[in-house]
């Protein structure tokens, strides 16, 4: 049943986006080119729905099949994030509105997790962590194809982990979840490929991002995988939108406002390619990231050694390619 239901997520994710951007027009989600976009054409979005109808329809399955009543909480919480960004995608929200609901959530995930209990400092930084990643995932979402291979990378590389010498770990519903949204996202990238047809949008971006993370914690809280591997598999998109915001920052600029000054931004219009942008996160993350997230899972005494070996050239490039530099146009 596993690949069945790992290949229909794929096909659903493929099918609600098509069906979105099919309907774009008339649903009012067509995105207009402005100043701060990194395109130039009107294009569709809120394609994430599609996203949102796998993983739910996927999740939900799971959930009652295996009793595991943690999951549907989960996916109820993420449902919550994606009506909203659907909101938004729909008519623009105000951000304060957008950061109320998201921090709602991610306290509900914390307590549902049984986190409610823990040092202060542990839960507040869990809880701080879960808010930067659903908004830098977001953030991150501003080129052709480039989050949707992220989230397809995280959560494939993190099923492998999650397998490596633990087959009795396959049918359990928190493994089958990792594939199957890996399988979503590979569905909706066939259709957000460079040049996209159709944009994910918040409905989409901010709900694979809070899906990484509910199962980052719960892989965390399992013992199958450690802190240090999620943040390392996470690198790319970690390093680039907290060096853009910490540029914008200590330099003094409207850090929130709309811009285009992150590093995959600016590579993109340097390389006039979304396509080479994305392969090159591809790349970095299969042949830098993968190796070393594999190796602390053998290795966990190193962690912070091979976190700092992962993160350095991330760094690195993000400053060289101007990461939150004023971008004036």
């Amino acid at each position: 049943m596993t690949p069945v239901l790992i290949l229909m997520s794929g096909v659903v994710a493929w099918a609600g986006a098509w069906a979105v951007w099919r309907m774009a027009p008339r649903l009012g989600l067509v995105a207009v080119p402005n100043a701060r976009s990194s395109h130039q054409r009107p294009t569709p979005h809120g394609g994430g729905l599609g996203l949102v109808l796998a993983g739910t329809l996927a999740g939900g399955w799971l959930a009652w099949q295996s009793g595991m009543t943690l999951l549907g909480e989960v996916l109820v919480l993420a449902a919550v994030l994606a009506l909203v960004g659907l909101r938004d995608d729909l008519h623009p929200m105000p951000a304060r509105v957008r950061f109320a609901v998201q921090a709602a959530v991610c306290t509900g995930l914390l307590g549902l997790l049984g986190l409610a209990g823990a040092p202060l400092f542990l839960l507040l930084t869990a809880l701080l962590a879960g808010l930067w990643w659903v908004n830098l995932f977001n953030f991150m979402d501003g080129i052709d194809g480039l989050a949707a291979a992220q989230a397809l990378f995280m959560l494939a590389a993190a099923a492998l982990l999650c397998a490596w010498g633990h087959p009795e770990r396959l049918p359990q519903p928190l493994w089958v979840m990792m594939p199957c949204l890996a399988a979503a996202a590979a569905g909706f990238l066939l259709i957000n490929w460079p040049p996209a047809k159709i944009f994910m949008g918040d409905v989409g971006s901010t709900w694979i991002a809070f899906m990484i993370f509910a199962l980052a914690l719960l892989s965390i809280l399992a013992g199958w995988l450690h802190a240090f591997t999620w943040l390392i598999l996470g690198c790319g998109f970690i390093v680039d939108a907290s060096v853009t915001l910490g540029v914008r920052i200590l330099t003094g600029q409207r850090w929130t406002e709309a811009h285009r000054s992150h590093a995959y931004q600016r590579l993109a219009r340097r390389w006039q390619s979304h396509g080479r942008v994305t392969l090159g996160m591809a790349a970095f993350n299969l042949l830098w990231l993968m190796p070393l997230a594999a190796i602390v899972q053998r290795a966990p005494q190193w962690g912070l050694a091979l976190l700092t070996l992962a993160f350095a050239p991330a760094l690195l490039a993000a400053l060289h390619w101007g990461a939150g530099r004023a971008d004036h146009v």
